[in-house]
């Protein structure tokens, strides 16, 4: 366990309890500006915990980025199929300017189970790359890297992340505007746990079977000398940050730009090629903090920029909408932008203090 005072670690904890409602909900275009404080405050518990729950888990195992992946995507079927149950509600939205798309989520019904393909891909998808996964390389981001694979809670805090999350989504669950008075059966309530059950599972078997996570730090260049006979002199380190960044962003809008059944299947197929590429590039030497950054926070910039083409969810006048959006543009680059300058400022921080001819490591 770290030796770090209490208010060191608990920052970033509480920075990324209020950072996930608003990724979540606010980050594409739901909310206006003034709307926004009373839902990340309303949500912290339930989506704050459930990302603070996810990477102290996933930190304490050494489950790697892969694993916070998993727990994400379970976390989204336990929020959209136990939770709200948004996810077997045909009229969940109902009551929003999003009504017009229940034609379109009809059109992907799973016989027998009663919910939209459609809207399972995109609740689920959204809650892995918004809710979990931006929000904690951003969070990281601004740490030491000797701090970004650390835990930051011991029990008591990681207890409370719990109860908080589990407070949070019983409010929901209890309250007749989170779960609209809907109840799904229980075949549907049976399906939706066990595959959580089995995503978690998955995301488990990582700390028996994986070696060091694929975004731990990578070491140092050894000391010269002659390669062993039959391996090749270097690996071939990652690409630039840039190009992971794309394959999110490509990942995202391309899994909504076709309707009914092929769309699904376009949907998974790009999820399957950009998880396949980027577990094989972050295991590559070199892979750092800059790379993760670009990854995590990609589908968050798209989602901004795509602010502007969706309607929030109660009526607003186009003005107070435009602010909203302006509002969400500039508050994603901040965070973007400074943490990008963050990790970059310590990587040549490292270069400059590092002997010479000697190269620094972790790369950032």
């Amino acid at each position: 366990m770290t030796t770090e005072p209490p208010r060191r670690r608990l920052l970033p904890a509480i920075a990324l309890l209020l950072l996930a409602p608003w990724t979540a909900e606010c980050s594409w275009g739901g909310f206006t500006l003034t709307g926004m404080p009373f839902v990340v405050l309303v949500l912290a518990p339930m989506y704050g915990g459930a990302a603070l729950l996810i990477r102290e888990t996933a930190r304490r195992l050494g489950l790697g980025w892969p694993g916070i992946a998993l727990l994400a995507a379970a976390f989204g079927v336990i929020q959209a199929g136990l939770v709200d149950q948004s996810l077997f509600n045909p009229g969940f939205l109902d009551d929003t300017q999003f009504a017009g798309t229940r034609a379109a989520a009809e059109a992907t019904l799973v016989p027998g189970l009663g919910f939209s393909a459609r809207q399972a891909v995109d609740y689920v998808g959204n809650h892995v790359v918004l809710t979990i996964c931006a929000p904690i390389a951003l969070v990281e981001s601004y740490l030491g890297a000797g701090r970004r694979a650390r835990p930051w809670l011991g029990r008591p805090g990681l207890t409370a992340a719990a109860l908080l999350w589990l407070g949070g989504s019983l409010l929901v669950f209890a309250d007749d505007g989170g779960r609209k008075n809907f109840l799904a059966s229980p075949v549907q309530l049976a399906v939706a746990a066990g595959v959580a059950l089995a995503l978690i599972s998955a995301a488990l078997l990582r700390h028996r079977h994986a070696g060091p996570p694929a975004d731990a730090p990578t070491p140092g260049p050894t000391p010269a000398g002659p390669p062993p006979q039959g391996r090749p002199h270097a690996e071939a380190g990652p690409p630039r940050p840039l190009w992971p960044a794309l394959v999110v962003a490509v990942t995202y809008v391309g899994s909504t730009i076709a309707p009914g059944w092929p769309g699904v299947v376009l949907a998974l197929a790009l999820a399957g090629i950009a998880a396949a590429l980027l577990t094989r590039w972050s295991r590559r030497p070199g892979w750092g903090q800059r790379h993760v950054l670009a990854t995590g926070s990609a589908g968050l910039v798209v989602a901004a920029a795509l602010a502007y083409t969706v309607p929030t969810y109660a009526p607003a006048s186009p003005a107070a909408a435009l602010v909203g959006d302006v509002a969400i543009s500039v508050i994603v680059l901040l965070l973007v932008g400074s943490a990008w300058w963050r990790i970059t400022a310590v990587r040549d921080r490292r270069r400059a203090a590092a002997p010479a001819g000697r190269p620094a490591s972790p790369p950032a």
